[in-house]
C-alpha cells in the first residue's frame, strides 16, 4: 500500500479560542499521507492562569499522538511540583510519564481505544473484562493503577510520535520538545526558534545513540528513523542498563523558558510537514502578511496549510500531514510575578533561513 493518496485530502480541522491575555487559532489537513497521524491539544485555560498547547506528529501509527494529546496535559496539571508553579519540571516529567502509562494491560488497552474501529472494540471489550473501574475508566483521571490481564507483559508500543508543548503563564512561555516539531516565537517581526529538531546526525544526539548501541545509516536510528527523540517507539528504549534518557532514542525534551514581552507579536507551534516547506522566518513574514487581512487565527493557519500543500508527490516536499497552532498575545503582556518562577532568560540572535539559531536560555531540563 502507498504512503500517498492518489489525490490530497484538503479538508481541515480548525478551531478558535481566545481569553483575556491571549488568542489562538489552529488547524490541521491529512493531505497527501494515506493516513491522517498528527494530534494537537489547546487548552487556554489549563488553570486560571495557564494556557497549554501542543502538537504530536505521529509515525508508524497515530495512537501515541493521539495518547500525547489526550493524556500529557493531565499529567503536567497532576505534578505535585506543578501546584508550586515550577511548570518546566512538571512538563519534563509528563513527557517520560506518557512511556511509562502506555506499558501493561492499561497502556495496551488505551491504545487501542484511540485506535482504528476494529482495535476500539477489543479495548472496549478488555475493558468491560479486566479494567477494575470498568467500561468508563477511560475517561477517568485516576492514578493509572494497575491491571491484569493477558496482555500486562506489555512493553509499549512500537510507533511513536513527537511532541512540541509551550505553556503560557502570565509573561512566563515554557517550551518542551522531543524531536522535530517546533516552536518559534516573533518577536518585532523577527523569528526565533524556541526548540531545537532532534536529528540523528547531531553531536549530543549521536553520541548517545552509539553509546546506548546503536547506530545511525543515512541519517536513520537503526536504519528506521529519522528522529532521535520521541514518545514511544519502544523497541529502541530496551537497554535495561541504561535510564530513559539514555537510551537510543528518548523521550527526554529540551526545556526552554522565555520572559514574554510587549514586543513578542505570536507563538507557532507545527509539525514537520510545515517546516519542510517554510523556514522559521518565511513562516513568521508569511503570517505578518496575512494575520490582520484575515477573519481569524485558524483561517491564517489554513492558508499556511494551503501554501505548503505540495501539487503532487513527485518531490517529497508538501506531501505530509500538517497540523499548525498560531497563538497571538493580547498587549500589554500580564508581567505578574509567579511565586516561585526562576530566572527568566531573554532571547537572543536573530533567525535566518541560512541558519536559524535556537534562542538563548535553559535549553536541557537540569
Amino acid at each position: 500500500m502507498s504512503i500517498y493518496l492518489s489525490t490530497p485530502k484538503t479538508e481541515k480541522l480548525s478551531e478558535d479560542g481566545e481569553n483575556d491575555k491571549l488568542k489562538f487559532g489552529l488547524s490541521s489537513m491529512q493531505g497527501w499521507r494515506a493516513t491522517m497521524e498528527d494530534a494537537h491539544s489547546a487548552l487556554l485555560d489549563l488553570d486560571k492562569d495557564t494556557s497549554f498547547f501542543g502538537v504530536f506528529d505521529g509515525h508508524g501509527g497515530k495512537v501515541v499522538a493521539k495518547f500525547c494529546a489526550k493524556y500529557l496535559h493531565r499529567e503536567v496539571l497532576k505534578s505535585e511540583v506543578y501546584s508550586v508553579g515550577d511548570l518546566g519540571t512538571s512538563v519534563h516529567r509528563a513527557f517520560f510519564r506518557m512511556d511509562e502509562m502506555m506499558r501493561g494491560q492499561r497502556g495496551w488497552r488505551e491504545l487501542q481505544a484511540l485506535g482504528d474501529k476494529i482495535n476500539q472494540f477489543t479495548g472496549m471489550i478488555e475493558g468491560l473484562i479486566w479494567s477494575p473501574k470498568g467500561s468508563d475508566s477511560n475517561d477517568q483521571h485516576d492514578d493509572w493503577a494497575f491491571e491484569e490481564g493477558p496482555h500486562s507483559d506489555f512493553s509499549g508500543p512500537t510507533c511513536g510520535s513527537t511532541a512540541c508543548v509551550a505553556i503560557v503563564r502570565n509573561s512566563q512561555l515554557v517550551v518542551a520538545n522531543a524531536g522535530d516539531s517546533r516552536c518559534v516565537i516573533s518577536r518585532k517581526g523577527q523569528a526565533y526558534n524556541l526548540s531545537r529538531d532532534h536529528k540523528p546526525e547531531l553531536e549530543a544526539e549521536r553520541e548517545r545513540i552509539l553509546k546506548a548501541g546503536g547506530y545511525i545509516q543515512m541519517g536513520r536510528v537503526n536504519g528506521t528513523i529519522n528522529l532521535a527523540r520521541a514518545i514511544g517507539d519502544m523497541e529502541f528504549k530496551q537497554n535495561k542498563f541504561l535510564s530513559p534518557d539514555k537510551q537510543m532514542l528518548t523521550a527526554n525534551p529540551d526545556i526552554n523558558t522565555v520572559e514574554l514581552c510587549d514586543d513578542d507579536d505570536f507563538l507557532v507551534l507545527a509539525c514537520d510537514g510545515i517546516w519542510d516547506c517554510m523556514s522559521s522566518q518565511q513562516l513568521v513574514d508569511f503570517i505578518h502578511e496575512h494575520i490582520n487581512t484575515e477573519s481569524s487565527l485558524s483561517a491564517v493557519c489554513e492558508r499556511v496549510l494551503d501554501r505548503c500543500l505540495a501539487p503532487s508527490t513527485l518531490g517529497g516536499e508538501g506531501c505530509d500531514n500538517m497540523t499548525m497552532i498560531l497563538v497571538q498575545f493580547k498587549k500589554p503582556i500580564d508581567h505578574e510575578k509567579n511565586a516561585s518562577a526562576s530566572e527568566q532568560p531573554s532571547i537572543e540572535g536573530k533567525n535566518d533561513s541560512a541558519g536559524e539559531q535556537l534562542a538563548a536560555g535553559n535549553t536541557e531540563q537540569p
